[in-house]
């Protein structure tokens, strides 16, 4: 992509993201996603009804007096965005590309990280790490991640969430909140990964789907290519039963998915290319608070 073709489809992005981050976001971004914890903040004079387990007793010695240390909640969070850029997600039949719509939300959930001061990093991951980039706050790092996210060309083609979950698991040490942002089309078992990586971070699964993946039209004699393998065969799509199938083995596999986060315990939304995707993070985001 010519680097003022990039910079302006940067810039169209950070404008509609942006804005759409400071002015619905904002608030159930900041509930839905807590802090680490409890950090203290400072000591004060003991108040009748105070926890005596908060006594600061080296202070209490010092003045003679009882002290307590003061908490406040730490509310900085890390947050990891998991992006698949296997071959699968060059695919959309109406109005944006897989592709396309990973950025909007990738974009949208970056800026606001950096609107309530929490680091962002990403992980662009096919069946192999793509690239990593480390978790830091600011608008220009948050500008780094758009241009990558919109001019990034993975290596592999295939997909393997596995290997992007275990890789996370062992590159960020401190627990943090992770975005995995895929079609989920993995003919690998995702399951014990997923569960080792939320126990000890919190992980939120957004698929991106297009429609035309649910369910063959009746077109006669198609040409199908997996993106991914690059094997091709000619499907009968005017046979009923071959419809069937597709839409029987696509029901098993949302199915299968579905079970895995809820085994996992692991939030999730799916997105169509077609919909809006800012009412599915808004449903997201209510579901947890």
């Amino acid at each position: 992509m010519e680097t003022n073709e990039l910079l302006k489809k940067v810039r169209k992005i950070e404008i509609k993201t942006r804005g759409l981050s400071r002015n619905i976001f904002a608030g159930e971004y900041h509930s839905a996603f807590k802090g680490r914890g409890m950090a203290f903040s400072e000591v004060r004079e003991y108040q009748f009804g105070d926890d005596m387990r908060d006594i600061d007793w080296n202070v209490t010695a010092r003045y003679a007096r009882p002290y307590v240390k003061v908490f406040e909640e730490e509310r900085e969070l890390t947050v990891m965005l998991l992006i698949d850029v296997s071959g699968s997600k060059d695919f959309g039949t109406v109005n944006m590309m897989k592709n396309e719509v990973t950025t909007e939300i990738a974009a949208t959930l970056a800026f606001s990280a950096i609107q309530n001061n929490d680091k962002i990093g990403v992980i662009f991951f096919s069946d192999k790490i793509e690239k990593f980039i480390p978790p830091q706050k600011g608008r220009k790092h948050i500008l780094y991640i758009i241009r990558e996210l919109l001019d990034f060309h993975a290596e592999n083609k295939q997909t393997d969430i596995s290997a992007a979950l275990k890789y996370l698991t062992n590159a960020i040490k401190k627990r943090c909140t992770t975005f995995i942002i895929s079609d989920f089309i993995d003919k690998g078992n995702y399951s014990d990964a997923l569960t080792i990586a939320n126990r000890k971070h919190d992980v939120v699964a957004i698929q991106v789907y297009d429609r035309r993946e649910t369910e063959l039209p009746p077109v006669g004699l198609m040409k199908m290519k997996d993106a991914e393998t690059g094997l091709e065969r000619w499907i009968d799509t005017s046979s009923s039963s071959v419809r069937r199938l597709y839409g029987k083995w696509w029901k098993q596999r949302q199915d299968d998915m579905t079970q895995a986060f809820k085994k996992c315990r692991v939030d999730s939304v799916s997105v169509r290319t077609e919909d809006d995707y800012v009412s599915s993070l808004l449903t997201l985001f209510h579901k947890r608070n």
